[in-house]
């Protein structure tokens, strides 16, 4: 089996190559979405194009985007979300992180993709990164029980 590289754990023949060559559309934003992940491992560029809405092509590197794509180690894909994108939606959202390596390191990209149909055929129109979330500290005080569970004040057990 010749797994597909979007993650859907079905073989890559049944699963994003159809997309990719045409002889399918994609019926929901989510596949188009793994589709587009797959060209990038699979390097089928003209499709990362054309399926690209044609008024958000005007800054497509169709090169570097061959170099970047065919230089990068590839190690996943994961869907956290959808927003609409359904089979009768006329726009939607995927919320994703893919996974990569390049020169420069290990990537984790975490975007939140648009898409939107027209005459019957999702396109995608443009990607919001997601910024990490800033890590919470929870600050505890002299006399809160303490986080260690011994049932001691924190000043009187570890913030000694």
């Amino acid at each position: 089996m010749n797994s597909c590289p979007c993650g859907s754990g079905s073989d890559y023949i049944a699963c994003c190559e159809p997309i990719i060559a045409g002889k399918k559309t994609a019926e929901t934003a989510e596949e188009l979405m793994r589709a587009r992940y797959a060209a990038h491992v699979k390097v089928e560029i003209d499709f990362l194009y054309d399926s690209t809405h044609p008024e958000h092509r005007e800054w497509y590197d169709h090169k570097g985007t061959r170099v970047w794509a065919a230089n990068s180690e590839w190690h996943g894909l994961e869907i956290l979300g959808t927003t609409q994108g359904r089979p009768q939606d006329e726009q939607g959202e995927v919320e994703f992180v893919a996974r990569f390596r390049d020169g420069k390191g290990l990537h984790n990209h975490h975007e939140r993709g648009k898409f939107k149909k027209e005459e019957g055929r999702w396109l995608f129109t443009e990607g919001i990164m997601v910024k990490p979330k800033p890590l919470s500290v929870n600050k505890v005080g002299r006399n809160d029980p303490c986080t260690c569970g011994s049932g001691r004040k924190h000043k009187k057990c570890c913030g000694k």
